[in-house]
């Protein structure tokens, strides 16, 4: 079960008590949730970032170098003085919330019904340092095609719940990962949700939950979308030279770009000290990844907005998770995975162009490892599919889903 003292201090956070603790520990019903965060918790990020000590500035190109100081100067101006965290609250709370209780962790969720003859049940499922914020401006025509100029029959009943230990998701006692999240996410969405069949949809973490839902419960998946994945080459004597090419540019990146992943599966509890105590840190940490892995060689906010960056920031700081969302990079670690056999459930894959290499693998091993029935060649996007391209990554996920909601 929750810790009581862990719940008290999160519910304070919230400004939330009409429930009690007991109630809310033992019920598995889902109940109502806002995101109402206490001014004062808001101003103490403002002035932590105001107040904070910033590092000498490394003359070189931008980014060259990790978090780029002058964007990171520029966004701070911004945060202290532009950004409306209120403005992103009401926008989180124009859809539907809850927080149930899953095998002792209460989980926070989006639950937005959809409005045409027959919704389907889809679970969207977000990574790091991604949060719920990235699907925000997908709910919509997901949800109510026929508002946005698309079909009615394409409609979904959209479930969208923060991992454990991110936003106002419960902190696991210990690390757990995608083998056990998956579990999580099943019960939720049959056992509370109350859908026999469902769709899921996932990114970086979230591509992995998905994948242990198809492989631990596919009599309870039509299909599996992704936007990025690994898969395992062909032997080496049937490899094209293009395909030679992807494992060499596959193995450079890991060398250059992996050192996070490294900390974070190994010595989480390091650097969740300094994600804690720093909200300069925090979003220098995030917001770094943010420009790497998207497509923004233009420039960042060629990607994505400031508003959009801070929400996301904001998210994890407003929460207290900063510190424990890198725990999941342990529990991955620890956890026995499910043994990686060919998923047979159908697959439907979107690759957007500036997305991380080791995640585009060539069709060949992912026709290996899935049942690839949907392949789309992205025009542009990297990453941060939903967030960088809500239209493309929308129409994909109708245009796999038809194939398999009957």
């Amino acid at each position: 079960m929750p810790d009581e003292s862990n719940l008290s201090r999160r519910r304070a956070l919230l400004g939330l008590a009409s429930t009690p603790l007991l109630a809310l520990a033992e019920t598995a019903a889902p109940r109502p949730f806002r995101v109402a965060v206490p001014q004062r918790n808001v101003d103490r990020i403002l002035r932590r970032v105001r107040d904070a000590q910033w590092p000498d500035r490394l003359d070189g190109s931008a980014w060259q170098y990790g978090a780029n100081w002058d964007y990171m100067q520029e966004l701070a101006g911004y945060w202290t003085t532009k950004f409306d965290w209120r403005k992103a609250e009401a926008k989180l709370n124009a859809h539907p919330q809850f927080i149930a209780q899953v095998d002792g962790f209460d989980i926070h969720y989006f639950h937005v019904r959809g409005k045409g003859p027959r919704p389907f049940p889809i679970v969207l499922t977000h990574g790091w340092p991604g949060s719920v914020v990235e699907f925000q401006d997908a709910i919509g025509p997901l949800t109510d095609p026929a508002a946005f100029g698309a079909s009615a029959e394409d409609a979904f009943d959209v479930v969208i719940p923060s991992l454990p230990g991110f936003g106002f998701s419960s902190k696991p006692p210990k690390p757990v990962g995608p083998v056990t999240i998956a579990r999580l996410w099943h019960k939720l969405m049959k056992d509370i949700a109350g859908y026999s069949r469902f769709g899921a949809q996932g990114g970086d973490w979230g591509q992995a939950v998905t994948l242990q839902l198809a492989a631990q419960f596919p009599e309870s998946l039509a299909g599996i979308h992704v936007n990025g994945t690994t898969a395992r080459p062909l032997p080496e004597a049937d490899q094209t030279e293009e395909e030679k090419a992807w494992i060499r540019t596959s193995n450079a990146y890991r060398q250059t770009e992996l050192d996070y992943f490294g900390e974070q599966s190994r010595k989480p509890q390091t650097v969740a000290f300094a994600l804690s105590d720093s909200p300069l840190g925090t979003a220098a940490w995030i917001v770094e990844k943010f420009k790497v892995w998207s497509d923004s060689e233009a420039g960042i906010e060629h990607a994505f907005t400031k508003d959009q960056l801070l929400s996301n920031v904001m998210w994890y700081l407003v929460s207290g998770t900063a510190g424990s969302a890198v725990w999941i990079y342990r529990g991955n670690a620890d956890e026995p995975a499910a043994p990686r056999n060919r998923i047979t459930v159908p697959v439907g894959f979107a690759a957007f162009p500036k997305e991380m290499p080791l995640f585009l693998p060539p069709r060949r091993f992912l026709e290996r490892d899935f049942n690839l029935v949907h392949y789309t060649q992205m025009p542009r996007g990297g990453h941060f599919a939903c967030l960088e391209q809500p239209r493309l990554f929308v129409e994909d996920l109708r245009a796999f889903f038809r194939t398999v909601r009957t």
